[in-house]
């Protein structure tokens, strides 16, 4: 019988990565990150090829956001750290987990500036800013260590993207000992102090206008959300992040409205906010500060949020799900009559609605044709596009990792590929990107991914109003004459044709909402471009 080899250290790791439950990664092979890909067969790891890294980096963010799980990306050294900084630097923003692997230069080399290939000159400190941490494997033997740690930081702290640096010959070189099956055990984020989760109870249940604002931090947390605030009849208003916390019907969702000024008013009105997994940053309201006048209570596993922009009176450092379920056991059963607070909720989405100005009332009729149509289980992927910034707040979502937005960093280029890494999580569930055709020329190369990979429903609905137009209307409101803001745009149902979509050219909202339920029933990828004119 034949013994078998030993182990590389790439090989070893890719086996690790399965121990830990990944499924996908997403990735180009290159000259330099053979030695990983040579551990992928039998691994029962999905290998994702994209077009471009940070089409890699991207795709991964959109996986996490729906699965809940790291997203995984394998990337050469050098220009591939380079090409996905961006998208490591939008899933910091989010606080999304990454686990970002790439190769660089032999040991030897690094920092000498020999001039090898790809070399960069210090890698780690390329992305440090933007992960959670950034390591170099200085042996195989480093690698487990590293990959628990990051596992930790996903499991037990904010999660944030962490990237690890393999010098080539750590890929090569041989294990010491074959650790590929060991797996670190669960930290868990844990519970606030007792003592301060009392306090809480009390505030909450002798606040005469309680109000809550939840975050991405709390996407896990919802049942327990929603009871919290039955009990104290108390309106709930969610970050872009957290849309779909509560069900649309649910008379006491105010939505991710405190982006606008009904929003704004209503928050002023509260004597207490208790704040659920958000960092509450202007990028989720669009101003500088919230009106906010009452008392603040925090919920994070960030400690630094307790005393930033927002100073609050209170904190609570614990997990959202777990710290909500205390704060229920420690108050009142009887809960409150709420029929005060949902008229005043409702009166909110009133005013949201008739409030619009002219282009967001067309961004509307678009919205509510999508919404006719959207299979109930469909997430939504969205660029960074003035159509995506009225759905922010106008647009409801169903349940929670349904609405994927690149908030905090508000990069061009991410609602394609984040829709295609969503899909690969969740291949069940239907998918929309929302994107403009500025932001659509960042990462368009990647329909060649979704054409390959995907055989379930996908549709892209390009917003094409032959502008950068969101700039060009700062310009104009500004006194700034528009420069490069209106490009020549290319023939977009021909290149969508050249990759193998199915394409639409809707010429009205009505021809757009049978468009859009044609493409969802479409075992594949269809492109809808939307016109300007077309939607008034």
């Amino acid at each position: 019988m034949q013994q078998q080899k030993t182990l590389t250290g790439g090989q070893a790791l890719v086996r690790l990565l399965a121990t830990y439950g990944v499924d996908t990664l997403f990735g180009i092979p290159g000259v330099h990150t053979l030695e990983l890909y040579r551990g992928l067969p039998g691994s029962g790891i999905r290998h994702v090829l994209t077009r471009h890294e940070q089409g890699a980096g991207f795709m991964a963010d959109g996986y996490a956001r729906v699965t809940g799980k790291p997203g995984v990306c394998f990337l050469i050294t050098g220009p591939g750290v380079t090409n996905a900084a961006t998208a490591i630097g939008q899933a910091h923003a989010d606080s999304i987990p990454l686990l970002v692997i790439s190769s660089v230069n032999h040991s030897a080399s690094l920092g000498k500036g020999w001039g090898c290939l790809h070399e960069t000159q210090d890698q780690r400190a390329l992305t440090a800013p933007i992960t959670a941490f950034s390591a170099l494997a200085l042996s195989p033997e480093d690698l487990p260590e590293l990959v628990a740690r990051a596992f930790a930081v996903f499991e037990g702290e904010r999660p944030r993207p962490v990237h690890i640096s393999v010098p080539l010959d750590v890929l090569a070189a041989p294990v010491a000992r074959d650790w590929s099956r060991e797996r670190m055990r669960r930290p868990g984020r844990g519970l606030p102090d007792s003592d301060a989760l009392a306090a809480a109870a009390v505030r909450l249940a002798s606040a005469k206008r309680p109000m809550i604002i939840a975050g991405g931090g709390a996407l896990e947390a919802a049942d327990a959300l929603r009871a919290l605030s039955d009990r104290l009849a108390t309106p709930v208003f969610t970050s872009v992040a957290g849309k779909g916390l509560l069900p649309p019907e649910a008379p006491l969702n105010a939505g991710a409205s405190l982006c606008v000024a009904p929003g704004w008013e209503m928050i002023a009105e509260a004597d207490l906010v208790l704040a659920v997994g958000t960092e509450m940053a202007d990028t989720d309201f669009w101003r500088d500060r919230l009106p906010l006048s009452g008392e603040l209570i925090r919920i994070d596993i960030d400690p630094r949020k307790f005393n930033d922009v927002y100073p609050c009176s209170l904190a609570l450092k614990g997990d959202a799900r777990q710290s909500l379920e205390a704060l229920l056991a420690r108050l009142p059963e009887q809960g409150r009559a709420g029929q005060v607070a949902a008229a005043r909720v409702a009166r909110l989405r009133e005013a949201i609605r008739t409030g619009h100005a002219p282009l967001q009332a067309i961004h509307q009729a678009i919205l509510d044709r999508i919404a006719a149509v959207l299979p109930t289980n469909a997430f939504v992927s969205t660029d960074m596009t003035q159509l995506a910034y009225t759905g922010n707040y106008a647009f409801a979502s169903r349940s929670p990792r349904s609405w994927l937005h690149p908030t905090g960093y508000g990069t061009l280029g991410y609602g394609l590929p984040a829709g295609i890494g969503a899909k690969l999580g969740a291949p069940d569930r239907p998918g929309l990107v929302l994107v403009g055709d500025g932001g659509f020329l960042y990462t368009a190369q990647e329909l060649a991914t979704a054409t390959e990979e995907l055989d379930s429903p996908l549709v892209v609905l390009l917003w094409n109003n032959d502008a950068l137009g969101q700039i060009r209307d700062d310009m104009q409101a500004l006194d700034i004459e528009p420069i490069g803001v209106l490009p020549r745009n290319p023939d977009f149902v021909g290149l969508a044709r050249a990759f193998g979509c199915q394409v639409r050219q809707p010429g009205s909202l009505d021809e757009l909402e049978h468009d859009l339920r044609e493409g969802f029933s479409h075992p594949g990828v269809t492109l809808v471009e939307l016109r300007h004119a077309c939607a008034r």
